[in-house]
């Protein structure tokens, strides 16, 4: 199964390290360190040009990539678990 992250990016589920609302996380010194590092390297991807609501951190073939998306990280989780529950 894939998670809609919005506009037309969707990430495979077994990539997804987790999923995080960038207001309450960005609070963090080592958060904003991360985010600062991986954009550094070019692992970050923001799905469309809005103020993000929440990141995605994924891993796949030994790539890291942070997704910036628009949707509320507790929407994410929400579809998701809906996702899981259907397979």
């Amino acid at each position: 199964m894939y998670l809609h992250l919005g506009h037309n990016t969707v990430v495979p589920h077994k990539s997804i390290i987790g999923v995080f609302d960038l207001e309450i996380t960005s609070h963090s010194r080592q958060t904003r360190a991360f985010l600062s590092e991986a954009q550094k390297k070019g692992q970050v991807k923001a799905v469309i040009d809005e103020l993000p609501a929440s990141f995605v951190l994924c891993a796949m073939d030994g790539k890291t990539t942070v997704y910036l998306s628009p949707i509320s990280a507790a929407t994410l989780g929400k579809r998701a678990r809906e996702n899981i529950l259907e397979d």
